[in-house]
């Protein structure tokens, strides 16, 4: 077969393959994006509670400058401990907040990408992953490239706009140490939000790049062959094939119950070679005339059979045939307007079938 499974993917992901591909943990998600989103949302946080940090990091150095946490004003082998605990605790209390936020803003950005999802068969083990051949592959693979250039363009980068904001900053930076901790610790902030701003309009932008590839080669790794496009619509659709056969098997059942309800009837309306519908009437059941068996030619032909094996009487009407056979389904009450012209034929029924 020259269209099969390990031939050209031209085809695009169907939404079941989709699904298969998310419940094992393939989702398209950017990284970066998180990254550049996590610190926009760290330097926004930074900015906003740079005041109180500043007051904290003022506390704590005075606190450790007076001695609070001396059992004795020299510092021994005895009470650098808990110096340094205390030490470690500030720090904590000086950037948990940040982090926290940090780390919040990372969560909700991989749920903005891949919505809520849990999956363990991205852990399961493979013996593919242990192929030295596989390995080199994807090591010298376009995707590792990739990121290996935009590693190298990031550090290049991130490098130069420090370096020239520092060198732009630096004949003031003297006038920054003012007497007021606070002040200098404000002054300094602003330094760093002035070039961490430049520093994420360039992450922003690699970040965009990246997402970019990224769908590319999601959309790519999804991509299916024309054979397992049919073979997934066999899959949920059924082999046409089968499919077939359960339809004429229905047919045939179907048949065989519409046969055994022709022993029932009290009238059989012939066309008469191409139709015949088979009547019956029960007041007690029904207001009108039911159709307990229809149809044309052949199956025609062998109602007429089993009709004549019962003895049920058969009457000619060409118009009436044709009309029941397309109005009428089997089981269903005959139309008011043709009332009239079965009444007289069951009444003359009737009146031969009793003398």
């Amino acid at each position: 077969m020259a269209d099969n499974s390990t031939g050209e993917k031209t085809e695009s992901a169907t939404p079941k393959r989709r699904q298969d591909a998310r419940e094992r943990g393939q989702v398209l998600k950017s990284m970066e994006l998180v990254m550049t989103g996590s610190l926009f949302i760290m330097f926004g946080a930074l900015k906003v509670l740079t005041p109180m940090i500043a007051g904290n990091i003022m506390n704590f150095s005075a606190s450790f400058l007076s001695g609070q946490y001396l059992t004795n004003e020299v510092l021994n082998a005895d009470n650098i401990g808990p110096v340094m605990q205390e030490m470690i605790f500030g720090f904590l209390q000086i950037m948990l907040p940040i982090l926290a936020i940090a780390v919040l803003g990372a969560v909700l950005l991989n749920i903005i990408q891949t919505g809520f999802l849990f999956s363990t068969k991205a852990l399961e083990p493979k013996m593919s992953r242990l192929n030295i051949a596989e390995g080199f592959k994807r090591m010298f693979s376009g995707r590792t490239l990739f990121e290996l250039l935009k590693a190298i363009l990031k550090i290049v980068v991130i490098g130069v706009v420090i370096y020239t904001e520092i060198q732009a900053d630096l004949p003031a930076f003297s006038m920054m140490l003012s007497p007021s901790l606070t002040s200098t610790i404000l002054e300094v902030a602003e330094l760093i939000f002035n070039a961490g701003f430049k520093i994420m309009l360039f992450l922003s932008a690699i970040a965009l790049l990246d997402f970019m590839f990224q769908r590319r080669k999601y959309e790519k790794d999804l991509m299916m062959t024309k054979y397992e496009v049919r073979m997934e619509m066999k899959q949920q659709e059924g082999d046409p094939q089968i499919k077939g056969k359960i339809r004429q098997k229905q047919r045939q059942m179907a048949m065989m119950r519409m046969m055994q309800d022709v022993p029932d009837a009290d009238v059989i309306i012939t066309n008469p070679t191409h139709y015949a519908i088979a009547l019956r009437y029960d007041e007690e059941k029904s207001s009108a005339p039911i159709v307990v068996a229809k149809g044309k030619d052949m199956i025609a032909q062998k109602i007429k059979e089993i009709a004549a094996e019962h003895k049920i009487e058969m009457v000619e009407n060409k118009p009436l045939a044709r009309s029941l056979y397309v109005m009428c389904e089997i089981g269903e009450q005959i139309p008011v307007e043709m009332y009239q012209v079965v009444a007289e034929i069951l009444a003359q029924v009737y009146k031969k079938r009793h003398g």
